[in-house]
């Protein structure tokens, strides 16, 4: 599997953007009302296919003002790894936001150390798209100790909009 930064992320008004442009157009936006405060946010969704899409968001909000984001498509060759139950691929959504949460939250810390610009953001919530009703109720305390454990918040549905409804669009 290729690693989550690798690649490209899709942004509508951007289009294909590498992972440095994406930090580019994040810290651009930040920096255009940099008196707002902003949440950095990661959530990924999955397609149900035998070979499963992973479609996986970056979502920046300006607080009480909207927000921007990128998503990427991470998918597996069936060579790779078989997905023999939608457990197996919550998992693997929650560990891809874990894992791209970790990486960009310290590009972003090295990139925020170069500006001089003040930051108001805070990067510590990672949705995932399981909830109280439903089959993934049974997952809740595994997914949410999995993000606590890699030093995020969880938040599950219907407040995990990054994973439940931009990442899910693109599944």
């Amino acid at each position: 599997m290729e690693d989550v930064l690798d690649g490209y992320f899709y942004n509508p008004s951007r289009g294909q953007l590498s992972i440095d442009e994406v930090l580019k157009e994040i810290f651009g936006y930040i920096s255009e009302k940099p008196e707002r405060f902003y949440d950095i946010i990661v959530g990924c969704d999955s397609s149900s296919e035998e070979e499963p899409n992973f479609p996986i968001a970056i979502v920046v909000l300006r607080q009480g003002q909207g927000g921007r984001f990128f998503l990427k498509r991470v998918k597996y060759p069936i060579s790779q790894r078989k997905f023999g139950s939608w457990k197996q691929r919550i998992l693997e959504e929650v560990l891809l936001s874990c894992q791209l949460a970790l990486s960009l939250k310290e590009s972003i810390a090295k990139m925020a150390n170069v500006l001089t610009l003040p930051m108001n953001y805070q990067f510590k919530y990672i949705h995932a798209d399981v909830g109280e009703t439903g089959q993934t109720r049974d997952m809740i305390r595994e997914v949410v100790g999995l993000i606590r454990g890699n030093g995020f918040e969880a938040k599950i549905k219907p407040e995990s909009y990054a994973a439940s409804v931009v990442a899910d669009r693109y599944s």
